[in-house]
């Protein structure tokens, strides 16, 4: 796994990149690495006041960028951490609220080709598993 042979994908360096690499408000959204397998991450993202708008629902915003970090960390299990990438399109789909739960986020790749990644990304209620959040993504490989 990974683009250097020597390099072992845990879910110990995983968690380490998601301190390392993103800025301190994604940092402060608590996202935790869950699973993970070869070109499949699942974060989970917990319920918290600071993220949720009237009535408890997660906000559409920290969905978005909990699909982005997550698909981040799906590439880097299939092409390693020395692979620098950039999100070039993000598009999703809101299929209903989610209030009261975590979020559960599962990221996988599609196609990592040699200068674009394409991924599906579904946002689901850790509780309940009812999905309520579909996202692709693409991103250009640096």
């Amino acid at each position: 796994m990974g683009s250097n042979p020597d390099e072992v994908i845990t879910t110990e360096l995983l968690q380490g990149l998601l301190r390392d690499w993103f800025a301190p408000w994604i940092q402060a959204m608590g996202l935790r690495v869950s699973s993970f397998g070869d070109g499949e991450v699942t974060l989970v993202l917990p319920q918290s006041e600071q993220l949720s708008r009237v009535g408890g629902m997660l906000c559409g915003q920290a969905m978005m960028a909990a699909a982005d970090t997550a698909m981040v960390l799906a590439i880097v299990t299939q092409l390693g951490t020395r692979r620098p990438m950039t999100t070039v399109q993000l598009n999703s789909s809101f299929l209903k609220p989610l209030s009261e739960q975590d979020a559960r986020i599962t990221a996988r790749v599609i196609r990592a080709g040699k200068n674009l990644a394409f991924g599906e990304i579904d946002i689901c209620g850790a509780n309940d598993g009812r999905s309520v959040c579909r996202a692709s993504t693409t991103y250009a490989l640096l």
